[in-house]
Parts: structure tokens; sequence; C-alpha cells
């Protein structure tokens, strides 16, 4: 088993461990990636549109 592989699975476990042992706080960190993602989207977005106004 390569390293890579081996490194994949413990980051899918470690994930598994915390949805399952915390939920409420594995929620709130999606929400705020999520919150993260779109307001990055978003100043992109805004930065095309002000760069080809």
């Amino acid at each position: 088993m390569n390293a890579k592989k081996l490194i994949g699975i413990a980051a899918i476990a470690l994930v598994l461990f915390f949805v399952i042992a915390q939920p409420g706080q594995a929620a709130g960190l999606v929400n705020n990636i999520i919150g993260f993602l779109r307001d990055s989207a978003e100043s992109v977005i805004t930065f095309v549109r002000n760069v080809f106004s």
C-alpha cells in the first residue's frame, strides 16, 4: 500500500470520526467553508465585472 493511498484513507477515517463524534460542530464547519467559498466567488465576480465595465 503506497503512502498516498494510506494518507487518503486516514483522512477519510478522521473526517468520519469527527462527523460521528461531534455532528453539530462538523455541520458548523461545513457551513463556514461554504460561506467562505460563496464570499470568495462573489468577490471574484465583482472583480471581473469591474475589469470589463
